[in-house]
């Protein structure tokens, strides 16, 4: 078992410690490289890479030796974390001995209490990947099924922070972890909106709630019928939001050519406070390289 144990931990430390050295070669191999690297920051080849190596070596290693290659795997997987931070901060000593959010947070809490806090999000990790399935395999169904909006999901879900200038080794790979993350809650946050106003838009009795809500689903305080309303204003209020296929336009309910029913302040992807949000500075991610990083 103790061998087992050893043999998976070891083929997991290599196999991420070589994708992860083969991500920052491929920006440098010209053109074709740039372009393959920029496909791995957003999705769906993001999906793809985080599988790699978060979920996959689980799974591999569960299938074939149970829980001790389980165990293994995921030992494999924290030594290849603290390496790679260690190895890529040795690369840039320049931004090490400089401001840092790990000096930061380490003077305001601690360094023993902020690393254990880090550590105790690992569990998080199968969930939000877990959300990530969810939103391929429940929501896309919902688009030509009842004509929900499809997305652009590569806007939310990318990586782009190994762009910002000194943020290296071990910030930077916590905050890879939360730009992935944070775009995944995200993107659920907006197909929730869709379908909640699709098939639900009655306020909550709480008005606790309903304030605590409001926020991630605007509609609650604009067109959401209340708590003390009547069906036939629920029924009122989704027909004339929500008409039926035949008596749309022909640009569709998107006014682009697509039948989409988004929630009701969703004239865009996204809109903020009844606006659609500025694009700037929303081009994509052209690589996982830490270009712009002191390398001396």
């Amino acid at each position: 078992m103790f061998s087992t144990f050893i043999a998976c931990a070891l083929w997991t430390l290599v196999s991420i410690l070589a994708v992860a050295g083969a991500l920052h070669v491929i920006p440098k191999l010209g053109s074709p490289g740039r372009r393959f690297s920029g496909i791995l920051t957003r999705a769906p080849g993001l999906d793809v890479l985080i599988t790699y190596f978060t979920i996959l070596p689980w799974f591999v290693a569960s299938i074939a030796f149970g829980v001790v290659g389980f165990l293994g795997a995921f030992v494999g997987q924290i030594l290849s974390v603290l390496i790679w931070t260690q190895l890529h901060e040795l690369a840039h000593r320049k931004a090490v001995k400089g401001p840092r959010i790990v000096k930061v947070i380490n003077g305001i809490v601690g360094p023993w209490r902020n690393h254990a806090a880090l550590w105790c999000m690992v569990p998080a990790v199968p969930v939000f990947w877990s959300v990530r399935v969810v939103e391929y395999i429940v929501y896309h169904p919902l688009t030509w099924l009842v004509g929900l909006p499809p997305h652009n999901e590569g806007e939310w879900v990318n990586v782009s922070r190994q762009k910002f200038t000194g943020l290296v080794g071990h910030d930077l790979i916590w905050c890879l972890y939360c730009d992935w993350m944070t775009g995944i809650w995200a993107l659920g946050s907006e197909m929730l909106r869709n379908l909640e106003s699709f098939w639900c838009p009655i306020r909550f009795a709480s008005d606790a709630k309903c304030e605590n809500c409001a926020r991630e689903f605007p509609d609650i305080r604009s067109k959401w019928i209340k708590a003390d309303g009547t069906m036939a204003e629920v029924a009122a209020l989704i027909t004339s939001h929500y008409p039926p296929e035949e008596d749309q336009s022909d640009k569709g309910a998107d006014g682009k050519g697509g039948n989409w029913r988004p929630w009701f302040g969703h004239p865009t992807r996204l809109t903020v406070e009844g606006q659609a949000p500025s694009t700037e500075g929303d081009e994509p991610t052209d690589s996982v390289e830490d270009e712009g990083h002191p390398s001396e």
